[in-house]
């Protein structure tokens, strides 16, 4: 007996692992194969070369001028002119400050989109083991119809049965038999959504056990843990860095141009050459600009208290609803670990102690308590991944 219940337990373990890297793998592939993810990561990459772009100075200009002398013996002028304009040094310091910190926000851009895409897959995969388990429980109560059915018929053909039993056997099978298909097409657009998340590629969820779950911390510890590395808290905390170094550029903006060429003249026979220099004067072009800057960046700081506030009170939301649905699961379990009515209702029926319609309705009752007890303990396994959703 020892021996055997070692293997049990062994058994049990075995079937834990499987379907905790089942759902990891179907995580892992859809990581990989999503279309989606697959978009906007190309999409960052072409925006990563396009911070690059415009950081450095514009084109050197060149101009050549001939002009023709009058009267005749008045000669030709020729001028040549090759200029350059730069910005004040002290910008093009912190255009490439900005490229790298724009660059640096498109990370936590990717991360936030696969985590998205991969919470989804993954309450798919939850509702799928719901079903699947679900579907299990039917199959077993159609079969013991079609054999109540099957036995009635036999009955009645013999004489010793009525066509009143037969019949509330058949509408029993037929509501079971719609539940049957309901659920399996419920499964059948579960493993499609699963195969477009997946690029299209074939993938399946056959688990009936839920993967095993981390240990939930206290919500405090929790929601810094989830804090410390959401990749939206991210972004937006990259996106106040972000204008401060629009900030300081607007501002070495404003500062002259500066303009470095050399000049060349040619008339009557006689050359002139020499430095050609310029500097414009900041009066308009950069007007509010660096007051527009400064309204950006008070405005990503309220952007970022406002989320930080708003996703406080969502992940709180969220764990008191996995408080709650852990005291309902646990009364649940309580009561299913030591319950089992369905051999209980048959024991009494096949006795004689539960007429057809009593058996029916016992049964009917069980079935819908025990799919509250499915979806309750389906709902806790969705809440619980979207308090670890950070970790995808």
């Amino acid at each position: 007996m020892r021996i055997t219940f070692i293997k049990l337990i062994s058994i049990a373990f075995l079937i834990d692992i499987h379907a905790q890297s089942s759902m990891d793998q179907v995580l892992v592939q859809i990581g990989m194969n999503n279309k989606t993810i697959q978009a906007t990561k190309q999409y960052y990459e072409a925006a990563k070369i396009q911070f690059k772009t415009g950081n450095t100075p514009s084109n050197p200009f060149v101009e050549y001028d001939y002009l023709s002398g009058s009267p005749a013996n008045a000669g030709n002028q020729h001028d040549f002119l090759i200029k350059q304009q730069v910005d004040f040094p002290t910008s093009y310091i912190k255009k490439s400050q900005l490229a790298s910190e724009q660059i640096a926000q498109t990370v936590f851009q990717v991360t936030a989109l696969r985590q998205d895409v991969l919470l989804e897959a993954k309450k798919y995969c939850i509702q799928l083991i719901y079903h699947n388990k679900l579907q299990a429980q039917l199959n077993i109560q159609k079969q013991r119809t079609e054999k109540i059915l099957a036995d009635f018929q036999t009955k009645m053909e013999k004489g010793d049965g009525t066509i009143l039993d037969v019949n509330k056997a058949k509408l029993q099978l037929i509501d079971i038999k719609k539940q049957v298909q309901e659920n399996r097409s419920a499964i059948n657009q579960l493993n499609q959504k699963l195969i477009e998340l997946n690029g299209g590629i074939e993938i399946t969820v056959k688990d009936t056990i839920y993967p095993m779950l981390p240990t939930i911390p206290e919500f405090a510890q929790l929601e810094s843990d989830y804090e410390r590395v959401e990749p939206v808290l991210k972004i937006l905390q990259q996106q106040r860095v972000i204008h401060q170094k629009q900030l300081e550029l607007s501002k070495a903006m404003r500062l002259p141009k500066i303009e470095l060429g050399y000049h060349y003249q040619g008339i009557l026979g006689q050359s002139y050459h020499g430095i050609h220099t310029g500097i414009s004067l900041p009066l308009w072009e950069n007007k509010n600009t660096v007051k527009h800057k400064q309204a950006q960046l008070l405005l990503s700081d309220l952007e970022l208290d406002a989320h930080k506030n708003e996703h406080y009170y969502h992940i709180k939301h969220i764990y008191e609803k996995y408080t709650n649905l852990k005291i309902s699961l646990q009364e649940y379990q309580a009561v299913f670990s030591s319950l089992n009515n369905t051999a209980l209702l048959t024991k009494a029926f096949d006795l004689g102690e539960l007429k057809t319609i009593q058996y029916f309705t016992e049964l009917n009752y069980y079935t819908q308590s025990l799919t509250n007890y499915l979806q309750t303990e389906r709902d806790y396994y969705e809440t619980i991944a979207e308090l670890y959703k950070y970790q995808l």
